[in-house]
């Protein structure tokens, strides 16, 4: 018979899969304390987010893997993705994992469920983490490149983001390999 002990859940989420700036951010998430109000990070203030950030950090294990978008363009989204939960399950091992979504990106031992960020607190708390992190550093972008406005849309392609890209071109936190409709750019594929 087997002795299969109870393991802890550790929730997994990313943020930053669909911009055109900016790092892909993934985390993982094992709480190891209570947590008031936790739900899917899209769902919630910035200055709510913010406040859930250090309150999920001091209460969990947690491991937070970014990909700049140097990295997203080589390896491109999958595989970063494959490399991102293989990271997080070296670094909180001995867990079950959850991941918000409907695919393993052929990482063994990783359970999926659409939604997953607004229905289990783990989930939860990881989509906190990754969409702070990456907010974060998009405001720092936005200092050192304030032309695009990245303080406002966060690198994801808004009206005025496309039209900030055709008066300045990319700068090196854009994805060169993500193609813009509304520009006229051919695709790579």
């Amino acid at each position: 018979m087997e002795d299969r002990r109870m393991m802890p859940l550790c929730g997994i989420d990313e943020a930053g899969r669909g911009p055109i700036a900016g790092s892909l951010v993934m985390a993982g998430v094992v709480l190891t304390g209570s947590v008031e109000g936790l739900m899917d990070s899209k769902k919630l203030t910035e200055k709510r987010r913010e406040a859930l950030f250090d309150k999920i950090r001091e209460n969990s294990r947690h491991h937070i893997v970014i990909f700049s978008a140097k990295q997203v363009d080589e390896m491109g989204i999958s595989k970063c993705l494959h490399q991102g939960l293989k990271s997080i399950q070296t670094h909180l091992s001995e867990c079950d994992y959850l991941f918000d979504g409907n695919s393993t990106f052929g990482v063994d031992n990783i359970t999926t469920m659409v939604k997953a960020d607004d229905k289990v607190a783990e989930v939860s708390a990881a989509s906190i983490l990754a969409k702070v992190t990456r907010d974060r550093e998009m405001l720092e972008f936005a200092e050192k490149y304030p032309e695009y406005g990245f303080e406002k849309h966060k690198g994801y392609g808004t009206k005025a983001h496309i039209e900030a890209l055709a008066k300045y071109d990319r700068c090196e936190v854009h994805r060169s390999t993500f193609r813009i409709k509304a520009l006229d750019e051919p695709t790579l594929f």
